[in-house]
């Protein structure tokens, strides 16, 4: 009985620093913001595109960190890719499925298409397909930065992940 009392209280301790964990954003004060999403496969992935066969089993995840301190950060963990391959990322204004997450957010609505009025956590695959990807900016994301797109080479969008 004594063992069963001592196993719970560890699985509770562990749970407890597994939600601790999280959460916390390591170099960031209190009062940061995480948003993270599971990529999938777009439509323009799907099956009879294309693009099907190539990247139809892109996973992985992404997060956004609105830090306390006024600014972004945006990562992101991408597989089932094609290896040593550049890939283009950016922060969508539009969930996944809502046209395809038609339009990049950008801090100046009417500013450049580019960094850095985007952010753009882009990478290049290893040679197993898997990338990983990492942009910072100096202001804060607003409310309307709500996903991140993954865009194969020739800028057609491959998979999707929505910011919650």
């Amino acid at each position: 009985m004594r063992d069963r009392t001592k196993l719970r209280s560890v699985l509770v301790v562990v749970a407890t620093l597994g939600i601790l964990a999280t959460f916390a954003v390591p170099g960031y004060t209190d009062g940061s913001t995480v948003t993270r999403g599971e990529f999938a496969a777009f439509a323009t992935a799907a099956p009879g595109n294309p693009n099907a066969s190539t990247y139809g089993d892109a996973a992985g995840h992404t997060q956004m960190i609105r830090t306390a301190e006024g600014k972004t950060i945006v990562t992101t963990h991408v597989t089932g890719l094609l290896p040593n391959t550049t890939y283009g990322s950016h922060v969508h204004a539009a969930p996944c499925a809502l046209g395809d997450a038609n339009g990049h957010y950008k801090d100046d609505p009417f500013g450049p298409a580019t960094p850095p009025n985007e952010l753009w956590p882009g990478f290049t695959t290893d040679g197993d397909g898997v990338g990983n990807g990492k942009d910072r900016a100096s202001w804060t994301a607003g409310p309307s930065a709500v996903s991140v797109v993954v865009h194969a080479p020739d800028g057609a969008k491959i998979a999707c992940a929505d910011l919650a």
